[in-house]
Parts: structure tokens; sequence; C-alpha cells
């Protein structure tokens, strides 16, 4: 049976569902790890405001907006990025805020939130904070709350500004990432002994290689690790060189005060670790290939029985280098085709070096560096003696070329250099003197396999 409304009845009209979003910020975590803490706090007061307009048709969404220590000063917030992503989709109607200094403490910023509002017709309430932005008075009296908000803001940044200043000057440590070589405790910088050997070490290795690609390498041969106990790199390595705090001193835009923490370096190895750094790395890298042994120094004769002496020249910016023999130095064999002239120091040293590989891995010679060392080493077995040599082999190109230029010598009497090419005489005594080096070179290499 159908009903009929009565002649001139007016039916009640059906209320607009509007979607709300509650937003919430705080500019610092401190107190958010608590039960109910200022957010909860914001979050209440507002549902509570949408549950008293239930009857307009105000709906809580079920996604929460919240901001725990992030500042009001910026737009670069999680949540609230979020919240506008929503908004550019079309499932929010209405925000809803605590006070209007949550949304933003920018007039700036707020501008364009203001915008970004009015383009996708949604509206937002300040539950402590009650005005109509649809007129002008209500215009002005958010443009007002918002220049008091910014205001307030930039008085506590200057707050903040100052008392880390104050502090600084005082050498208190302000937090921040605690250096390697420190642990933290009552706020204060404390040294951590295992760490603070690791910083020395990295200053140490950069004054004696007088390179960061150098001291990197070694570090990682070492182990030597970063506090996650990640292996260091070339930028590592110069943040640790760089850093004052390693001196005891604090510093401050400019500035530097003595902190109230204690120094992990010495002030003369900071000077020579920064005398070096003061050279361009261009040309410490030159200085370094220019220093760096000869591996044949002393080592490498012509027939006539003369030593060929190491030189260098540089072309078009890169370094050739060369073993000449003394008479061509002297300028005294202008015609002599009896004798080689000069020897690239590259080729040679690789075949020197591919001999003296070889020779580790020789049955004999792994006997013979066996029992020469077992007059210091009684407990020392042979296969301990074959394990070292063979490791040896792979590590070689990871040495310093001292390292390879000390084990060169240890194993090679005399390279003698002919018309026809190049004699390679080996010895065999010193091999205890030998195994002794691989330990001071390579410690790991001395270790039995497990």
């Amino acid at each position: 049976m159908r009903t009929r409304a009565p002649a001139g009845a007016v039916m009640p009209a059906t209320t607009k569902k509007l979607r709300c979003a509650v937003y919430t910020r705080k500019s610092t975590d401190e107190g958010l790890d608590k039960e109910f803490n200022t957010l909860d706090a914001q979050r209440e007061a507002c549902e509570a405001y949408i549950t008293s307009q239930r009857a307009e048709g105000w709906v809580l969404v079920r996604d929460r907006y919240d901001d725990g220590g992030f500042s009001g000063g910026t737009l670069e917030r999680p949540a609230l990025k979020r919240l506008l992503t929503d908004i550019e989709a079309g499932l929010v109607d209405v925000i809803v805020v605590y006070k209007i200094d949550r949304l933003s403490r920018s007039l700036m910023d707020f501008a364009k939130l203001v915008e970004t509002f009015e383009a996708h017709r949604v509206t937002f309430v300040s539950v402590t904070q009650s005005f109509n932005t649809t007129t002008s008075m209500g215009r002005l009296t958010l443009n007002i709350l918002l220049s008091f908000a910014q205001f307030e803001r930039e008085v506590i940044g200057e707050r903040i500004r100052d008392k880390v200043a104050a502090s600084k000057a005082r050498g208190m440590w302000m937090g921040g990432k605690v250096p390697l070589g420190y642990a933290v405790a009552n706020r204060k910088l404390m040294v951590n002994a295992v760490e603070a050997a690791r910083v020395r070490r990295v200053f140490e290795l950069f004054v004696e290689t007088g390179s960061g690609v150098e001291t990197v390498r070694r570090l990682q041969a070492e182990g030597v690790t970063a506090k996650s106990g990640r292996a260091l790199d070339k930028g590592d390595v110069y943040k640790i060189l760089n850093l004052r705090t390693y001196i005891g001193e604090v510093t401050h835009k400019g500035n530097v005060y003595r902190g109230e923490h204690e120094a992990l370096v010495l002030r003369d190895l900071w000077d020579r670790a920064h005398a070096i750094l003061q050279v361009s790395p261009r040309a410490r890298a030159a200085q370094n290939r220019q220093s760096a042994p000869a591996l044949l120094k002393g080592l490498i004769f012509g027939v006539d029985g003369r030593a060929l002496s190491p030189t260098h020249c540089v072309k078009n910016g890169r370094l050739y280098r060369y073993y000449v023999a003394q008479r061509v130095l002297k300028g005294d064999a202008p015609g002599d085709d009896t004798i080689v002239r000069r020897v690239p120091a590259a080729e040679i040293e690789v075949a020197v070096a591919d001999q003296v590989r070889a020779l580790l891995r020789q049955p004999e010679i792994v006997v013979g560096t066996w029992l020469a060392a077992r007059r210091d080493a009684p407990d020392l077995t042979e296969r301990e003696v074959r394990d070292a040599l063979r490791r040896l082999d792979p590590l070689w190109g990871e040495l310093f070329p001292a390292e390879q230029a000390r084990i060169v010598h240890a194993l090679v009497e005399r390279v003698v250099i002919g018309l026809d090419g190049a004699d390679i005489r080996m010895r065999v005594e010193g091999l205890a003197g030998l195994l002794r080096d691989l330990g001071a070179v390579a410690p790991a290499a001395l270790r039995p396999a497990a």
C-alpha cells in the first residue's frame, strides 16, 4: 500500500556528509613515548569537536595525520604530505586542528596550503580559535594569528641559537652524531678506548703515506672500521682528519673553543696531518709517485757490472719511470751498442715480481724457509709456512711499495740486463728474515688455516 505526503508538506533535506581529517603536530619528539602525549591531547579535542558537529554531517576519517618532532616552519612533514595527497585525491572535506600554528607557523607556507585547500574545496577549522574566513574580518584575524605564530617561531629559533652558541663557547657538546672514538654519558663526550685507537691510526697512516687513497687501502687491510662496523672510505678519512673534536676543541660558526671533552690526537700529529692537507691532492699524488721506492734499486745491473739508476720524467702530465745505465747518465757512452741504455721500470719490475711470486710456490723454498725459521720459532710447522707463502701471492698487489721492495730485496740477489734479455738471480739465504717480514706486513697470513 502506497502513502502520499499531505499536500504542502516539506520533505526533510538529506544532510551531506563531510569527511573530517584531524591533523596534529609537535615541534620536538620529547615526551612522545608517553602513554598519553601532546599529540593525543590535540586529537582528543579535535575528535570531540567533530562529534559535536555530527548533526551537520561531520564524520571522522580513519587515517591519522600526526607529525611528532617536526617544525611548523616547513612543509616537509610526512603526515602533512600524506594529508595533502589525500586532499588532492578528493578524500577529505574538512581539516580540523587544535590551533592554527599546528598546521603552519609561516605566512608564506600557510598561503600555499590555503591555495591548495581552496582549489579542492576543502575547509579547515581550529577548535580553540573561532573565526570565519569567508569574511574580511575573519581573514584579517587569521593573518594576525599567523603573524604572531611566525613571530613566536622566530623568537624561539633565536633563543635556541643563542643557547647553542653560549653552550659551545663553554666547550659543551650539543648533541648530534657521536664521532668515532667517543661515547656519550650524561650528555658529555667520553673516550671510547677501542675506537680512539682507530682514530689515531687514521692520522698516523695519513702522515706516513701523505695519501688519502693509500691510507684507506691500509686501513681496510688492517680491518679498521667505523662505529657501524663498515669499512672506512675516503670520505670518512677526510672527515676524521678535519674534525677538531679530536684535539679537544669545539667549533661554532667559524669560532673555535676549548672543549670539555678529552682530546684523542696530539697537537703535533694534527699539525703534521694538516700540513699535508694544505698541499693539493694532485700534487701530493705526484710527490708520492716520485718518492715511492724503486723496486729494484741496488739490484739491477748492466753486463758491464755497473748499476742502473732509477729515474723518471713527466710528459703531458704523465709520469714515466726508467732504470738508466750509469754510463748514459755520465754521458760517456754516446755510441756504445753493447749495453742496454735504459729499461722501462714497470716492465722489468713486473717480470721480477712474477719470478719472486713463482719462487714462493716452489716446494724447496717452502722447506728451506721452514727449516731456517725454526731456529726462532721451534713450534712453527711446515704447513703454516706453506699456507703463509701461498696467501702472500694474492696479497701482493695490496702491499705498500716499500713492503714489496723489502720482500724483493730478501729474495733477489741481482738482475743483469743485457741485449738478450734479463738474468734474474735469486737468493735462498735469509729465508727466515723473509718470514719475519711476512709477519710484519701481513700478520693474518701467518695464522694457521681454520
